[in-house]
């Protein structure tokens, strides 16, 4: 049987993929859940990666962080009804993912500390409800701050315990480490207000620029994942996902667009090639026509800055396909499986083996029958995910 990681994302946050509206019984989410894990073995995707921390809330009993209002409803509050049995929805989703033979992969947000989305307050054990010094409030959302040492401890005791208490296949982190920038009323970028934090570095003795000094939070973040899932799991998959445009310096003719470097502070091609994680999934979200943004262009520049051999498994924009009164313009299925056919053409260049659709609901609703193509022709052949880090070669 060949081998490829074929998954989805199942976001959580806003009810994006799962479940479908704050406040359901329990067996309608359970029931929800089934119908995406059904569907991703019918497809014949061998992994899901989903959101299990989307704003430093839990759909998972944790004595670290409250219930997320996703579930519920209301932050804190347990995903069940009055005279309904409690249950774990993660401990049920990796049961019945491994039971179908996919990897299940927990997907957290490492500081956003609330969503623009949320509509109920804090809730305790919520770090910022018990240590607001740590938060900052930027643009509509609150955030803890990256240069804070025990915002970042916070982050990695959480990841620690689901890898303690859950066989989860892998972790997984997205590109929001510092927040995207927001604009000002003259256009230009608002700062992240991280003054107090940088002061106490600088008056420390440290000696970096700003945007340096931000550049190793993150760093130092990334590194501490990866060494933490060794020691608790070594067969754990890391992977992280960021946006999909490489630093600027280091970028091929005709690339251009927003720099997760200069202004997310993620210095993506020193944490690959540093090893310090097991799969990138690159965020590859542009049509193979794209000027500025083409797509081939950008999965080989990701194949080509990985000395360390890592698996580069991009994301592709799956969600893009919708009905041709969609704004902005969408896709045709067929751009998906020509992206898939581009991947594939690439296995065994800088270890491209697999990709990942975000997200689910498009799959779940076939749009202009992707999810028919796939489980037709590209997926016809089931595939096993490459093995994990514990049974890889050296």
């Amino acid at each position: 049987m060949p081998r490829e990681f074929r998954a989805a994302w199942v976001a959580t946050v806003a009810n994006i993929d799962w479940p479908s509206k704050p406040g359901l019984a329990a067996a309608t989410q359970r029931a929800e859940a089934l119908a995406i894990l059904d569907r991703a073995r019918a497809i014949g995707l061998n992994a899901l990666i989903l959101q299990v921390r989307p704003a430093g809330d839990a759909l998972y009993p944790s004595a670290l962080e409250p219930w997320s209002e996703v579930l519920s409803g209301e932050q804190g509050r347990a995903p069940v009804r009055a005279g309904e049995p409690a249950w774990d929805p993660l401990a049920f989703w990796v049961a019945e993912a491994h039971s179908r033979g996919l990897e299940l992969h927990a997907w957290f947000n490492p500081f956003r500390a609330r969503h623009s989305t949320a509509k109920s307050p804090l809730a305790a054990p919520h770090l910022a409800q018990r240590r607001p010094a740590l938060a900052r409030r930027y643009g509509d959302q609150l955030w803890f701050d990256p240069g804070e040492p025990a915002a970042v401890a916070h982050t990695l005791a959480v990841m620690a315990d689901v890898l303690r208490r859950y066989e989860v296949d892998g972790v997984h982190f997205d590109d929001y480490f510092y927040p995207y920038p927001q604009a000002g009323a003259g256009g230009a970028d608002i700062p992240f207000p991280d003054d107090e934090s940088y002061a106490v570095y600088r008056l420390g003795g440290g000696a970096l620029a700003r945007d340096d000094w931000r550049r190793a939070n993150v760093d130092g973040l990334v590194q501490a994942i990866f060494r933490t899932a060794r020691e608790i799991r070594p067969c754990a998959r890391v992977g992280i996902s960021p946006f999909g445009i490489g630093r600027p310096d280091r970028r091929p003719a005709g690339i251009s667009g927003f720099s997760q470097y200069d202004r997310l502070y993620a210095d993506v091609e020193r944490w690959l090639a540093q090893g310090w994680l097991d799969y990138l999934a690159p965020q590859l979200y542009w049509p193979i026509t794209r000027e500025g943004q083409a797509f081939p262009v950008l999965l080989d520049y990701w194949a080509a800055q990985n000395p360390a051999r890592r698996q580069i498994w991009p994301g592709l924009f799956t969600s893009q396909i919708a009905a041709l009164n969609a704004t902005p313009r969408p896709w045709p299925a067929r751009e998906i499986a020509e992206q898939i056919e581009l991947v594939r053409s690439r296995h065994g260049e800088g270890l491209v083996g697999g990709h990942v659709h975000f997200s689910m609901t498009a799959l779940m609703q076939d749009r202009d029958g992707i999810a028919t193509l796939l489980r037709k022709g590209l997926y016809a052949t089931p595939a096993l995910p490459p093995p994990p880090p514990c049974e890889a070669k050296p």
